[in-house]
């Protein structure tokens, strides 16, 4: 296995960690569900270094927490960002970037 510690994957920039957030705790199904995936991730590159990965790795976590996330809030943009934690310019901005709205 590479020599990057996962659990320094799953770390957010300080600008994007809501503090007062509860985290799930580290062997929450979430945190599992993500360990195991970049760690068979990991076993299928047989070696090869990886590239972007932090990017690759929120892009995969976010269209899918967006569209979930919406549907549970039966399209209301201000109650989805409410629960997300983000202003609601952000979430239509992101919304528009993973192509959820037009």
């Amino acid at each position: 296995m590479n020599d990057m510690s996962i659990s320094a994957l799953t770390s957010l920039p300080a600008d994007l960690v809501d503090e007062t957030a509860d985290a799930p705790p580290s062997g929450s199904p979430i945190d599992q569900s993500i360990r195991s995936t970049l760690g068979t991730y990991f076993d299928d590159l047989d070696g090869t270094t990886p590239h972007g990965l932090y990017d690759m790795v929120i892009k995969a976590v976010e269209r899918p927490l967006l569209d979930v996330v919406m549907a549970r809030a039966d399209g209301n943009q201000s109650r989805a960002a409410e629960w997300l934690g983000i202003n609601r310019n952000t979430l239509r901005r992101k919304l528009v970037e993973h192509r959820l709205i037009d």
